[in-house]
């Protein structure tokens, strides 16, 4: 016979809730600025903003200069004028209220692993905006960013979608080579992703930097020398960083074939939101307590 339930032992928590007057989540996106790109980056603050009722959330291109797609150094600094306003009509009203602190935004910057030339220019328009705003660490490494490769490669039937199921896709690589950007750096953040996806496929996972001209083939070179004999390309990247006509190219260089990148896919919201929320240290129990500005 079944145990009666015990009161109250698995009660939802109370969801989170932006608090009033929290700083927005300011999407840093990278690459040139196009139709798709400003897709993918919509769907992943309306992501946020599901995980998170209320929550400001706003995106800025790195190589944004117009209406359609605003430079984050502009979203920024609107962004702080839309503060002062608020502050001001608050005084105007007559209404006690103190001077805003803190800070106006958290960028969070659309890379799942580090790229030091594209963070050096994210950090150079914070500061240019002159809008007081944090700046957070790039998603990953992270244990949903190889859940979300997983997904990807079964996608493409590279790989089972589901380690306990019996049946075994034809096509499933036997190596697996992550792809990113961003030199030494960001391949020993892939890495360690790396290691999480290998154990979820119990397949050998090794990364390369796509912008390291041959790394893909090396790589690529040294799973057959293991054995590895049907390899597989997973970008370890979200999409706008890099022009996908480079992992086609070293795909094709490297005799395997290649997943999508990792796009939209809900995690990538989902730790946006985590960087934000951490910035910002809201926890649940305290989300609706927090001091608004």
């Amino acid at each position: 016979m079944p145990r009666p339930r015990q009161p109250g032992r698995h009660r939802r928590p109370e969801p989170l809730v932006a608090p009033e007057g929290a700083p927005a989540l300011v999407l840093a996106v990278p690459g040139a600025p196009s139709a798709g790109t400003r897709g993918l980056a919509e769907e992943v603050v309306s992501i946020a903003r599901s995980e998170l009722p209320g929550l400001d959330a706003r995106i800025g291109y790195l190589d944004g200069d117009d209406a359609e797609f605003p430079s984050l150094k502009s979203v920024l600094a609107r962004a702080a004028e839309e503060r002062t306003a608020r502050f001001e009509q608050a005084v105007a009203a007559g209404l006690d209220v103190k001077e805003p602190d803190g800070p106006v935004a958290v960028v969070v910057p659309l890379l799942a692993g580090p790229d030091n030339s594209l963070l050096r220019r994210i950090r150079q328009a914070v500061m240019d905006s002159r809008a007081a705003a944090d700046l957070t660490d790039v998603l990953g490494p992270h244990p949903l960013l190889a859940e979300a490769l997983h997904v990807r490669l079964s996608e493409a039937g590279l790989a089972r979608a589901d380690r306990a199921r019996l049946f075994t896709v034809a096509t499933a690589a036997d190596g697996i080579i992550l792809a990113s950007v961003g030199g030494d750096d960001a391949v020993q953040a892939a890495g360690i992703t790396g290691m999480l996806l290998a154990a979820r496929l119990a397949v050998p996972v090794m990364a390369a930097a796509l912008d390291d001209d041959g790394a893909i083939t090396s790589i690529a070179e040294q799973l057959r020398a293991s054995g590895s004999q049907q390899l597989a390309l997973a970008p370890y990247l979200i999409g706008p960083e890099v022009d996908q006509a480079l992992l086609a190219a070293a795909a094709e260089e490297a005799g395997c074939s290649v997943a999508e990148s990792l796009g939209a896919y809900p995690a990538i919201g989902k730790l946006a939101l985590a960087k934000y929320t951490t910035a910002l240290g809201i926890a649940p129990a305290q989300a609706q307590s927090m001091p608004s500005h």
